[in-house]
This record gives structure tokens, C-alpha cells and sequence, in this order.
């Protein structure tokens, strides 16, 4: 396995590095939280990311996308991290695509798929109930009735769900607990009869909501996947966003260091320049390898989904640990290396720090990742 990018992808990380500091630097998101934006990201911004092939990356060609693979959008993630660009990325681009192209039915994708890569379309993944990650415990309900089914639940942090035009739910027919399976996928407007959607704003300024099911009806058409079927399509999604937010915790680690050696190299103290200091050095230089190997696991884990690889679950949430405690380190060595101003919200350093935290908690912390390597593992 290369964890090289090879010439195509290194244009396309050169130029997504160039567009995102000149149209998007992080006085973008600094505006929305100020302002309050109803909407929580540029629609504008989307567009011209959608003109030229973001929101379709992980989409087909005969549905209107690029078919770039999760190496590339783990590239597009990695630097929209790196200006802490709040996008519909990772709810629509790859959560609700990769449940699309690989569980939708031919019908669903026609509808739905070219919609998303001229980025019409903003697709939501409602999955968690509780606190903590923890997808496959569902308390909501499908019941059937007829030929459909009627819904009802609640579903919290659902990313970007308060401007999302379709929304993804995971619920469990009937009584059948987890034990016995059950567990389907349906697609529900959220704007039927029985939903209500509120939505809540998290530290790092991004956009959740908490999502209300009140016998909301489904068709069969709405199944996403098999009836019974949605345990493994579900992981399917989770992962690729999982390896998606790794990434984006790499280009945030990535950006703090560079960030943090510009700073050393121009405050002096002592009558010398910060840098100089070899016990900074010596931080610097364990931060950097920190990161490097963040990356590498990112990028083994977003080949093993391009393969199908058997191992790809492993390698997924091995690299969202690592990458979540490279984050933790790297943004708090920044803070602590800046010193006092690393602390003032006039400086970008706590606004990487917020969000490096609420990616590492995103669809699994470190230790539910390490849990589950152990349990991948056999033990």
C-alpha cells in the first residue's frame, strides 16, 4: 500500500490549498458565528465547490460526479481543515453519498445522486440518540403498517440536519431489539408530517440538530437498502465519515504546527527568537512526527475504502484515534507555544482547538475507537 498521491492528486491537494485560503481563510467562519447565519455555511461557496467537482467526488460519472474515491475527498477534508471551512461535506458529500452508491436503489440514485453533484441537494444522516456515539443502540422505530412503515423516535447531533433536504434514519422494526437485528435505513423529507427538527449550535461554531419523529410515514421506495438490512450499511457510512474526519483532524493538527513554527521563528524573549529554544525544538520536531504518522494512517484507512479491503474497518478506526490524539497534541502545544494570546478569541488558535475537539468526538472518540480495534482484533 503507497501513501503516496500520485500526480493527479497532488494537483488536486495543491489546488483545493490554494482555493479554500483565498476564498474560504477562517475569517469565513469567524462571519457565520458572529452573524448568526441561518444556514451555518456559504451556499454561494458550495456552488462554485460543486461547479467544480467537490460535492460529486465520491458520485459515479453517469450520476453527474467525478468518481475521485475517498482519497480524494479525505484530500478535500484534509484541507478544509486547514482553513476550518464549515461545508456540507461530510454530512452530504460523504455520509449521505457513500449510503447512496452503495445501498440506494437505482431509482433513489437517479433521483437523488445528480442532485448532490451540482450540490442542489443537502443530504443529513440521523444516527445517534445518546450523548456518546453508539449507533447500533436505536430506540426508534419503524412500525409497519400496510406496505409502509411509521416512525418514531429522536435522533440527536444531526449534522447540518436543520437545512438538509432529505434526511437518512436509522431505526429498528417493530419491537426487535438489538440482539435480533431489524435495523433499516429510510429516506424522510423533513418537512413530513410528524418531523421536527431544532436546531443546535456546537462549540466549534458548526451546525447540529436534534431531529423528532412522530409516526412519520415511509413508503417502500424510502428503504434504503434491505428491509432488516441497515447494520452493515450503516457502518458502511459511518467509516467513510470517520475517515473523512481524520483527515480533516490532520489538516487541523497540520495547520497548528505551521502556524506555531511561524510564531517561533518571529517572538523573541530573552533577546532571542523563540525558536532557537532547543526544549521548542525538541516539541516541534515529536509534533511533526505526530503528524506525519496521523497522516499516514488517514490515507491507509481512505485506500483500504477505495480497495474494499477486509481490513478497511480496522484501518478506519485506527486512524481516527490516531488522528484525534495527534489533533489534541498539536493543538494544544500550539496554545501553550503561543502563550497568553493563544487564549484570546481574537487569535485563530481556540477556534482549531473547539473544533479539533468536536471532530475527535464525531462518530467516535479515541476510546471507542480503540475499543473497537480491540474487538476487531479478536479480542
Amino acid at each position: 500500500m503507497t501513501f503516496v498521491l500520485n500526480a493527479e492528486q497532488e494537483l488536486f491537494s495543491n489546488s483545493a490549498r490554494k482555493f479554500l485560503s483565498t476564498r474560504a481563510p477562517v475569517v469565513m467562519l469567524r462571519q457565520l458565528r458572529d452573524s448568526r447565519d441561518a444556514i451555518g455555511f456559504s451556499r454561494e461557496l458550495w456552488d462554485e465547490l460543486s461547479a467544480i467537482g467537490w460535492a460529486g467526488l465520491l458520485i459515479p460519472e453517469q450520476y453527474g460526479g467525478v468518481s475521485f474515491g475517498y482519497v480524494g475527498i479525505g484530500i478535500a477534508a484534509e484541507e478544509s481543515g486547514r482553513t476550518l471551512t464549515p461545508l456540507p461535506l461530510l454530512s452530504t458529500a460523504v455520509l449521505g453519498v457513500t449510503a447512496l452508491v452503495k445501498s440506494g436503489s437505482s431509482a433513489q440514485k437517479s433521483e437523488l445522486l445528480p442532485a448532490i453533484a451540482v450540490g442542489k441537494l443537502i443530504i443529513a444522516l440521523a444516527v445517534d440518540e445518546r450523548s456518546r456515539h453508539a449507533p447500533h443502540r436505536i430506540t426508534t422505530r419503524a412500525m409497519p403498517i400496510g406496505s409502509g412503515f411509521r416512525l418514531s423516535g429522536h435522533k440527536g447531533f444531526v449534522l447540518d440536519g436543520h437545512v438538509a433536504n432529505r434526511l437518512i434514519v436509522s431505526a429498528r422494526i417493530g419491537t426487535q431489539d438489538a440482539a435480533a437485528g431489524g435495523t433499516t435505513l429510510f429516506l424522510i423529507d423533513p418537512h413530513a408530517a410528524g418531523v421536527t427538527i431544532e436546531r443546535t449550535l456546537t462549540v466549534d461554531s458548526r451546525n447540529a440538530a436534534e431531529v423528532r419523529l412522530q409516526n412519520v410515514a415511509a413508503t417502500e421506495y424510502d428503504v434504503v437498502g434491505a428491509v432488516g438490512g441497515g447494520a452493515e450499511l450503516l457502518d458502511n457510512a459511518l467509516d467513510a465519515g470517520r475517515a473523512a474526519l481524520a483527515c480533516e483532524l490532520t489538516g487541523i493538527a497540520s495547520e497548528c504546527l505551521e502556524r506555531t513554527l511561524d510564531y517561533l521563528r518571529q517572538r523573541e524573549q530573552f533577546g532571542r527568537k523563540l525558536g532557537e529554544f532547543q526544549a521548542l525544538q525538541h516539541r516541534a520536531a515529536q509534533l511533526f512526527c505526530e503528524i506525519e504518522l496521523a497522516r499516514s494512517a488517514a490515507f491507509a484507512a481512505l485506500r483500504a475504502l477505495d480497495d474494499g479491503s477486509a481490513d478497511a474497518a480496522l484501518l478506519v478506526s485506527v486512524a481516527k484515534a490516531k488522528c484525534s490524539e495527534a489533533a489534541r497534541l498539536a493543538t494544544n502545544e500550539a496554545l501553550q507555544m503561543h502563550g497568553g494570546i493563544g487564549m484570546a478569541d481574537e487569535h485563530d488558535i481556540g477556534l482549531f482547538m473547539k473544533r479539533a475537539r468536536v471532530a475527535a468526538e464525531t462518530f467516535g472518540d479515541y476510546a471507542f475507537h480503540s475499543d473497537r480495534v480491540a474487538r476487531l482484533c479478536g479480542f
